[in-house]
């Protein structure tokens, strides 16, 4: 991949210059063509080999071509991601497809990554923003590989108008809620698509954190949980050494966190209670739930009614070596 970054004003020319390309073969204006790129970075974007496919590119497009799009922008992926739902508003059939492409420096805001959901949903342009920042919140905005962030991000949210039932003006109404829910199942779908093909990853956590005063302090330990390295590698030894977990939340920076009353759970294990080790934990049990595939670990921050949710993966030997070997 090209990630056309840190590529100064050549890069800006170079990317305008794809974009006028596309726009003649479409006969359609160059503010109307949209750039995306991911990759590798300082590396000029090779423009000539770009306009060179765009006829065959366009000649080829056709409706049932999303599996083919999904694979085309895949870099360290190791599978394509592609996912649809349909739904019915008002007694029309409205349908939702989405691609995405990312395996790793993701966290929140997305990283490198490439989304893009489409409709044919009754939108009201005014709408589109709110509904997107939406989604991605739902979404993408709730995973994290290896907490490393990159230059380049995108989620894109189209809407063609073409369902035939009213306009949603409110994303509010219920048809407005209905579709709102449904592009978010897309959406997570997509993202934690992403975390399971993570760079190495052979295990996928749920980190939830309930209890809490408000949404942004879960967010925060859950975050300090799923960032942290050592409980990554704990994860993917299958080692149950779950002060870990303990010790990123208690260095997540609540000021005022009572550690004393934090329970923790891992998937149904009761592990933690009143801030110490459950005198009902055996470590064997610990073991036996860190060797599944599919792992929740569950804090109770004993504070408040506010959770927050957000999805992970371990961390393997095989991340250090895509990493050092990606551009050989």
């Amino acid at each position: 991949g090209n990630a056309n970054a840190g590529t100064g004003r050549d890069g800006l020319v170079r990317a305008e210059s794809t974009c006028a390309a596309l726009a003649v073969q479409l006969g359609v204006t160059v503010e109307q063509v949209l750039p995306f790129s991911t990759g590798v970075i300082m590396e000029p974007l090779p423009v000539e080999r770009i306009n060179a496919g765009l006829a065959a590119a366009i000649s080829d497009a056709r409706p049932g071509n999303w599996p083919r799009a999904a694979e085309a922008i895949m870099t360290t992926d190791t599978l394509p991601k592609a996912f649809g739902t349909k739904i019915v508003i008002e007694g029309h059939a409205v349908h939702i497809t989405g691609i995405s492409k990312g395996a790793g420096m993701i966290r929140p805001n997305m990283a490198t990554m490439l989304g893009f959901i489409a409709t044919d949903a009754v939108v009201d342009p005014s709408l589109m923003s709110e509904l997107a920042f939406e989604v991605a919140e739902g979404s993408f905005n709730r995973v994290t590989v290896d907490g490393d962030t990159s230059t380049n991000d995108s989620l894109i949210l189209i809407a063609t108008n073409r369902a035939g039932h009213a306009k949603i003006d409110n994303i509010h109404s219920a048809s407005g809620r209905l579709l709102k829910s449904a592009l978010v199942e897309v959406a997570r779908s997509l993202a934690q698509a992403i975390v399971r093909d993570g760079e190495g990853a052979t295990k996928f956590i749920t980190v939830r954190v309930k209890g809490g005063r408000n949404a942004g302090e879960c967010k925060q330990i859950a975050y300090a949980v799923a960032h942290s390295p050592l409980v990554k590698t704990a994860f993917f030894a299958s080692d149950p050494n779950l002060g870990r977990i303990l010790a990123a939340v208690g260095y997540a920076g609540i000021a005022d966190l009572d550690h004393q009353i934090i329970e923790l759970f891992l998937d149904d294990v009761h592990v933690v209670t009143r801030g110490g080790r459950s005198p009902l934990y055996r470590e064997e049990d610990g073991q036996q739930v860190m060797k599944k595939a599919e792992i929740t670990v569950c804090i109770d921050l004993g504070r408040g009614t506010a959770e927050e949710t957000v999805w992970t993966c371990d961390f393997s030997h095989e991340y250090v070596t895509i990493n050092a070997d990606y551009r050989s």
